[in-house]
């Protein structure tokens, strides 16, 4: 049975280790590949509450982020009372699964009890797999949007324009 549930400290190492493999698999597929982000940037997310894992019978199958604040993205519509999910990650056994739709569906529930009005999510590049992969899962696709201050946000926003995705709650 699958259960969603904030990562905790005794996480990161598997955090790290899914984000190895999803950049080992960006290098062989894209032109866009996430850095390696700094150990600070998931325990802080953790002690925070906005680092999530997705459970099969305890083993973690999959791990995102949330914050419900995204200016340097999404600018103006920054503004709206949204969820904003990051990095989803899948551990390489359970690609297929449908695990991003999981992710949606909790993540509306989670948007409604806080409020929001949108979930949305962005990937970096004209990725039409992910692109068709998020539209299959509810999201409403924006299009390419050319950043205006990529300077502290990670290396991958400095290479290509953002995809945006939403689903009006």
């Amino acid at each position: 049975m699958y259960q969603i549930q904030n990562s905790d400290v005794n996480d990161i190492d598997e955090i790290f280790r899914l984000y190895q493999i999803a950049r080992e698999y960006q290098t062989s597929k894209y032109k866009v590949v996430w850095p390696k982000f700094e150990r600070s940037l998931i325990e802080n997310e953790i002690q925070n509450k906005h680092q999530w894992k997705l459970l099969l019978n305890g083993k973690i199958v999959c791990v995102w982020a949330t914050t419900f604040n995204d200016a340097l993205i999404w600018e103006e519509r920054d503004k709206d009372p949204s969820l904003y999910i990051h990095r989803i990650t899948t551990n390489p056994n359970f690609r297929g699964k449908n695990l991003v739709k999981k992710i949606v569906d909790w993540s509306l529930i989670f948007a409604k009890e806080n409020n929001k009005k949108y979930v949305r999510l962005d990937t970096v590049g004209e990725n039409k797999k992910l692109i068709t992969h998020y539209t299959k899962c509810g999201f409403t696709y924006l299009g390419l949007h050319e950043l205006k201050n990529t300077q502290t946000l990670p290396a991958h926003y400095k290479i290509d324009d953002v995809a945006l995705f939403e689903i009006k709650i």
